[in-house]
Parts: structure tokens; sequence; C-alpha cells
């Protein structure tokens, strides 16, 4: 222990951010290969094969594999996701939620509580419909999904389900304030990233038994490329609009205008709004794949969300562009800024402020986003095309490679913008001994 100690005692605190948020990513990983009490995880893979288990593996890709090993960890951060667009939808529409939100440090934790709540809520929930599920499940080659089938193990079932859900979004909010990123994003990026060495085992499986042609290796290798550059570029895209400020006289007369910019990312909502959506789309199917109902009119809902069909493609397409849109008004307040421009003297070329410059801003918002909203439905919608129904056989879906390019980019852009931090921070120390500054 003195020696773990003194390594970390030695370290930067960005050296150690860095390695808390690895070491949390490895407790994350351990957590989803402990599996359920009572559950034979050879029948649950049997979910994961043959005829529409598109968007299972999806799910199972974003959970890391811990859904089809049936683990602690099962329903992982989706709860907690699923409860966080509900709050937003609820502050974005409720006055005392809103008014709430605006009192700022208190009303954001507040709020962060009500959202722990209702995840909790939605994980017993969900907890209870993979359990009766399994139950329900016929035998897969004579072994049952479920050993002994009763109350005691509904009970323990759920409560390490739900207390695995607890747990990762425990991780998650650890990872987001003493490690180095946005914890949820992060440990969605650790399940994919985990499942990609077996998606390429299993490629070149294919190509060596002659059922993949090197064309087609290649082909996909080419497309991944591609999309990767594409994600890079969109998401360092931005709109600079210039901010003037008043003249100021120099020294020798002259005068001087103070100018800067206000960047307008095209991707505001970054990868959070396709998260949103894939949950959304997930939750039908994951339902669906566990508790089978023979009503006609289930069966007919739930056809609008069988992966790759056209409906699920148009729903899924209009849910991305609704959350793109969602989250960037809750990240920009147009009204706010335009207050922020006025009270420090700034305004934009050819623009009067306050009303005017609220309209301007909204205006030059929707544009960039309406790109932004074109980028993602390609990154997302196309791969699922591609494979669905052009054969293309992607083993990464288009949304798993924007989570993993934009939680990547989003990473070192924070590590970056601390070391800036610290750099400005260690020239403003080394000023003051040498009495530069004074007061």
């Amino acid at each position: 222990m003195n020696f773990i100690k003194k390594i970390f005692t030695g370290m930067s605190d960005l050296q150690r951010r860095i390695m808390f948020t690895l070491g949390a990513l490895i407790v994350y990983r351990i957590g989803s290969f402990i599996p359920l009490p009572g559950v034979n995880a050879s029948a649950v893979l049997h979910l994961f094969t043959g005829e529409g288990s598109g968007m299972m593996d999806m799910f199972n890709m974003f959970s890391g594999g811990s859904l089809s090993r049936m683990s602690v960890l099962a329903l992982n951060i989706f709860p907690y996701i699923s409860a966080s667009i509900v709050l937003q939808l609820l502050t974005a529409t409720s006055k005392s939620l809103g008014e709430l939100r605006k009192e700022g440090e208190s009303g954001r934790v507040k709020i962060n509580q009500y959202t722990r709540y209702l995840a909790v809520f939605l994980a017993i929930v969900q907890g209870w419909a993979v359990v009766r599920g399994l139950e329900m499940m016929a035998p897969v080659n004579g072994i049952p999904a479920v050993v002994n089938p009763g109350f005691a193990f509904e009970l323990s079932a759920i409560v390490a389900l739900v207390g695995g859900t607890v747990f990762v979004m425990w991780l998650a909010e650890q990872i987001t304030a003493r490690g180095i990123g946005q914890g949820a994003s992060l440990l969605i990026f650790a399940g994919i990233v985990a499942e990609i060495p077996g998606g390429l085992a299993k490629v070149i499986s294919l190509g060596s038994v002659g059922q993949m042609s090197p064309a087609m290796i290649a082909l996909i290798a080419a497309f991944v490329v591609g999309i990767v550059a594409l994600i890079a570029f969109f998401e360092q895209a931005q709109r600079r609009i210039q901010i003037l400020y008043p003249r100021q006289v120099m020294a020798n007369g002259v005068m001087n205008t103070n100018a800067s910019y206000l960047p307008i990312k095209v991707n505001m909502s970054g990868v959070m709004g396709p998260v949103f959506a894939a949950s959304i789309m997930m939750l039908p199917a994951f339902v669906q794949r566990f508790v089978q109902s023979e009503s006609l009119v289930v069966q007919n809902i739930m056809s609008f969300f069988t992966y790759g069909t056209w409906t699920y493609l148009a729903l899924y397409t209009l849910l991305i562009a609704f959350f793109a849109y969602f989250q960037t008004a809750v990240i920009f307040n147009s009204e706010e800024t335009s207050n922020n421009l006025k009270n420090a003297g700034g305004y934009i070329p050819g623009v009067r402020p306050g009303e005017q410059t609220v309209h301007y801003l909204d205006g030059v918002v929707s544009r960039t986003t309406a790109i932004g909203v074109a980028y993602l439905i390609v990154v997302c919608v196309l791969p699922i095309i591609l494979n669905t129904h052009m054969g293309m056989p992607l083993v990464i879906g288009g949304t798993s490679v924007l989570i993993v390019a934009g939680v990547v980019l989003d990473t070192m852009n924070q590590v970056q913008s601390y070391l800036v931090a610290k750099q400005y921070s260690g020239v403003i120390k080394t000023a003051h001994k040498k009495g530069r500054f004074r007061g």
C-alpha cells in the first residue's frame, strides 16, 4: 500500500486523473464478467444468434458483452441514460424544473438526484422484464436459462441487476469528477472497444475460409477509415462569429478595436444525441427479445422497431434529428449569450445588441445544427443500410464508430485544455516569484 501511495504521490494531477480513469475502466470490465446468479449463460447466448439479433448485438456491444454473458452489469448505464432523457425533456417543459436548473450548482445537484432515483426505478422495471423473460425462455438444447426459477431467483436477480446499474452510475460519476472525460460516454466507449477485437477476428476467420473475399475486407476497412475521417472533420468543424468590443485609445493616440470570435460547433450535441436515440430504439427490441408476446397488436407495434427495416431507419433518423436539436438547445442559450455580450460591451458587426442578436444567433445555430444532423444521419444510418439491405458485413456500426471517435477527440481536447491551463498557471506563479506582479 505504501508503494502504491508513493507512486501516486509522485504523479502530477493530470497523471493521477488518467490513472484513476484507467483503473475505473478496468474495474468496470471485471464487473462485466461477474455472472448473474442462477442463470445459464450458454442458453442466453441463443438470443444473440439468428434472425433479428441485430439490435441485440448493438445493445450487447454498447454493454461490452455484459448482456450476452448475462452478468450483473447486463443493464449497464442505459437506465441512467433513459432517466437523463426524461429529466431533460421535463426540464425543458416543466416550469418548476426549469427554475430549478437556473439556480446554478444547487439546482443541478437536485436534478441529478432526481435522475438517479428515476434511473433506479427504470432499472427495477427493466430488471424485472429481463428476469421474467429468462424464466419464460424455452430450453436451448435441453438447457434452461434459469436453474431454479421462482420468487427467490427473481428477487435476487433483480437486486443484482439494479445493484450493477447503481454501481455503474456511481463509477461514471467518479470518472467525471476525478478522472478525464465524461464518465457515461467513457464506459460505453470501453464496452465498444472491448468488443472490436472479437469482430475483427470474425472477419479474419471468414476471410480465411473463403466466405468473405479480400476485396470485401478491403472495402470494409476503407469504409471504416472514411467514416473515422468524416467524424474527425465534423467534430472539429465550427462556425466562427466575429465579436467586436469598444475601441480603446492607446498610449500613442491610435484607436484600437478588440476583436474575438464566438465558435459555434457544427455538432454541438456531440455523441450524446445519437446515444439517446439508440437507447430509445434499443428498449423495445430489448423487451421484445426477453418478453415474448403472442398478441398481434404488440407484434405489429414491435415490427416498427425491427432492426434494419425502413420504419426503424425512419424512426432512428427522426430521433437523431430531435435529440441533436434538443441537446443543442440545452447546451447553447442564445438569449443568455446575447446578454453576456451586451454586458461586456461586445457586438456582432451589422447586428444590433439585444433581440436582433438573439434572432441572429438562433439562425446561425439552426443552420449549423442542420449540417450536423445530416452528418450524424450519414454516420449512424448509412452503415445500417449497407449492412441490412446491401449485404456489407460490417463488424461495427456507425453509431459505435461515432462514439469511439467522439470520446477520443473529446478526451484529447480535455487533456490539451488541462495542459494549457497548467502552463498558464506555471507562468503566473513564476512571474509572481520574480516580482513582476505587484498588488
